[in-house]
């Protein structure tokens, strides 16, 4: 997996002189996986190392606070995604205002040049950088001349729509419940990872005992339920169906939004694990029932479905097989 490193400082002398990817990555998507596929090509061809530069927490979290963005891959998820892809190491580099607010120049000597030594630099065509975004693509081509670095700027991305493929498009895409049109932007089934928590453990009196994990309340996926693939930190993975909402059966209007995900076949205690489920196919919608009884008896539906739609699933693409199918031992 992809060394962490949480800034630009400590970075590894023998990780230095290097390519090195540069961008926000949400989402780790397929536009995103173009620009990233040039930077480890050009670090094999070069024999040196491949890195990502990035920034934590979104700069939209600095700027806009009172908005906070819906995070596709927070910081652990991206790293592990990155891994996936043959990166080294991944910097998540503190962003905030003060950090912002260094002019473009700065950011080459001190960041690029001094920390990381860069042999070369890879990003998207529009990366922009410094006070006032005054470090544009034609800033960071002649710094690379002044300094003695490569810099290769990558085009946007399109689908096979002819669409440029975008974080904000696969968002959309998770609030309407179209998980398909979601993996084909992302070249990946959508993840979420969290620690399991102690719920009010209704489910195992319905036979249905569930691993129950809060997500962040920016979280914009669609309520209802999912067939999913879980994950246990040390790599271990079921098939299962999962549930995202308030609970309105059993639960009080307004209460907190919770994923809860019962595995198929497996019996044990999960409580405090960091685990991940990948959101493979939205069933249906969320119900309110009139009891228990009618919420068992659609829950047995709900479970039947999802066993046949896990059965038949493949792999998207290598990533997907890491993501969603690899059991780690």
């Amino acid at each position: 997996m992809a060394r962490r490193f949480h800034d630009v400082r400590a970075f590894a002398d023998g990780l230095k002189g290097g390519v090195v990817a540069i961008g926000n990555f949400d989402g780790v998507h397929r536009g995103h996986q173009a620009v990233l596929a040039q930077a480890i090509d050009a670090a094999r061809q070069a024999g040196v190392s491949a890195s990502v530069l990035t920034f934590e927490p979104h700069p939209r979290t600095v700027f806009r606070p009172d908005q906070p963005v819906f995070r596709l891959t927070p910081a652990p998820m991206k790293a592990a995604l990155l891994g996936h892809l043959g990166f080294d190491a991944v910097v998540e580099h503190p962003f905030d205002k003060t950090f912002s607010a260094q002019s473009a120049e700065t950011f080459v000597a001190d960041i690029l040049c001094d920390c990381l030594g860069v042999h070369h630099v890879v990003t998207g065509f529009d990366f922009h950088f410094g006070k006032g975004r005054e470090g544009n693509p034609e800033f960071l081509t002649r710094s690379g001349e002044r300094h003695g670095f490569g810099v290769t700027l990558v085009d946007a991305f399109r689908d096979e729509n002819a669409q440029v493929v975008s974080s904000s498009r696969v968002r959309e895409a998770l609030a309407e419940g179209s998980l398909g049109e979601a993996a084909a932007l992302l070249g990946y089934r959508f993840a979420v990872s969290s620690k399991i928590l102690h719920g009010q453990k209704l489910g195992r009196t319905l036979g249905y005992p569930t691993a129950n994990m809060a997500l962040p309340p920016e979280t914009e996926l669609k309520p209802g339920i999912y067939a999913v693939r879980f994950r246990r930190p040390y790599g271990v993975v079921y098939d299962g169906v999962a549930s995202f909402g308030r609970r309105p059966t059993v639960a009080e209007d307004g209460a907190a939004l919770l994923l809860e995900t019962y595995l198929f076949d497996f019996s044990g205690d999960l409580y405090g694990e960091t685990c991940t489920v990948s959101l493979v196919s939205y069933l249906r919608g969320e119900e309110k029932f009139d009891g228990l009884d009618p919420l068992v008896a659609q829950m047995r539906i709900d479970e039947a479905e999802a066993r046949a739609v896990l059965a038949q699933i493949k792999p998207l693409s290598p990533l997907d097989a890491a993501m969603t199918f690899e059991t780690v031992t």
